[in-house]
């Protein structure tokens, strides 16, 4: 059979890449996600007894969110429409809405509605969503790598119900590449050359179909080496603006404050990896040796700051060995928020307590008719010059006076043993 006598379905299944030519059909197929799909799972259960409403679906890239869809679809008695974020606007909203009134006026069929990168859309585009989802018009589901209670508009996501996807394991990823394995009967595959592109796709199946239909390419025999040509490096998941970003740089503080230096090294190691400004890194430096470490160790906001200089005079990659080293100091400084707390219980006090005057002896003698006033008097400058040692001077107004803000006993600790890792 020539080209020309076979049909555009069988043409684009030859063509299309492997993740699309590998995607499963019925949920027995579907690999991963056996919090949401497993045996008595409410999504599964919502899925089979065809009671699944309008849902967001929210995952790393790759972890089975459109296919699951496309498997839904097949399930459902509605009619199938499908929008893509990056390439949609409104007017291709509006014709779907409309399409779909028709069809539920003409014989009462409802549309499922999927839209891919659904974050994408703007404000106007998700409102248009909106009344149609519901009145039960159509059934959205949306799919999105962000998280949808910072990037979906309040009003929408509080009528769909929001599903969250694992990256898949290293395992899951074998099995599928292992399925994909018989697309490629004149070729071998050394398990150790499977296991590495699963490794390296780090969750992401179509980063690993990838992978593999590169490295076909290569050769007929799949060895360790061809897979290490193929995948490269492995495929980090890093928004800038996203939750990975937010929850990398979490968990990097939070090392650092546990005392782990291995584990804001690997942290950090990460942000970098994935291309994060090593500027961002060292500005967070410098907030963390005052907000957590202060004056336990007043020698932290100083060399803090120096790091933050010296990455931004030299640049990467030079840049990383100087992070490094203030990520070692201050992993393993002793940590006080003292100064942090006083700050904010001062700030309580404003907020719950009146605005009391400044007392007369701290205020400022500018003028004659402030200093008739009093302004000033009784005022002493150092506290070792008090001559009436049983009288303490008052600083705070009289309504706060008794209210103390800074323990300084937490600054004065005892410095932790440096680790010797």
């Amino acid at each position: 059979m020539d080209l020309f006598s076979q049909s555009n379905a069988e043409i684009e299944a030859k063509i299309a890449p492997l993740a699309e030519r590998m995607r499963p059909k019925t949920l027995d197929d579907f690999v991963g996600q056996p919090h949401l799909l497993g045996k008595n799972q409410p999504l599964r259960a919502a899925i089979e007894h065809g009671t699944l409403g309008s849902a967001i679906f929210w995952g790393t890239p790759g972890c089975g969110k459109t296919t699951l869809a496309h498997i839904i679809a097949t399930r459902t008695d509605a009619e199938y429409a499908e929008l893509s974020a990056v390439i949609a606007g409104v007017k291709e909203v509006r014709e779907v809405i409309e399409r779909a009134k028709g069809l539920l006026r003409l014989n009462g069929k409802r549309t499922l509605l999927f839209v891919d990168e659904i974050h994408r859309f703007n404000k106007a585009q998700q409102d248009a969503f909106l009344p149609h989802v519901e009145r039960g018009t159509i059934m959205l589901i949306g799919a999105t790598t962000e998280n949808p209670g910072f990037e979906v508009n309040a009003p929408l996501i509080s009528r769909m119900k929001v599903y969250h996807f694992d990256p898949l394991s290293t395992e899951d990823v074998v099995t599928l590449l292992g399925h994909a394995q018989t697309l490629y009967p004149k070729h071998t595959f050394d398990p150790k050359a499977i296991h590495h592109m699963a490794q390296q796709a780090n969750g992401d199946a179509r980063s690993a179909y990838n992978a593999m239909e590169l490295a076909t390419e290569l050769g007929r025999k799949i060895t360790l080496a061809t897979a290490e040509s193929a995948s490269q490096r492995k495929a980090l998941y890093y928004d800038k603006k996203g939750d990975n970003h937010y929850d990398t740089i979490s968990a990097f503080i939070k090392s650092m404050r546990g005392g782990s230096v291995d584990g804001a090294m690997y942290y950090m190691a990460r942000m970098l990896k994935a291309g994060e400004d090593p500027m961002f890194i060292a500005r967070r430096m410098v907030i963390f040796a005052s907000e957590d470490i202060a004056n336990a160790d007043p020698f932290a906001i100083v060399l803090a700051t120096n790091i933050m200089q010296a990455v931004h005079m030299i640049g990467m990659p030079e840049a990383q060995l100087v992070l490094a080293q203030s990520v070692a100091y201050l992993s393993n400084a002793p940590k006080s928020t003292a100064p942090m707390d006083a700050l904010f219980a001062a700030y309580h006090d404003i907020d719950a307590e009146p605005i009391a005057p400044v007392p007369i002896h701290l205020r400022n003698a500018v003028n004659k008719v402030m200093k008739e006033l009093g302004a000033g008097q009784g005022y002493i400058r150092y506290e070792h010059q008090n001559q009436k040692k049983f009288k303490k001077q008052q600083f705070l107004p009289d309504v706060i006076k008794h209210h103390t803000y800074y323990d300084a006993s937490a600054d004065r600790q005892p410095k932790s043993k440096q680790p010797s890792s």
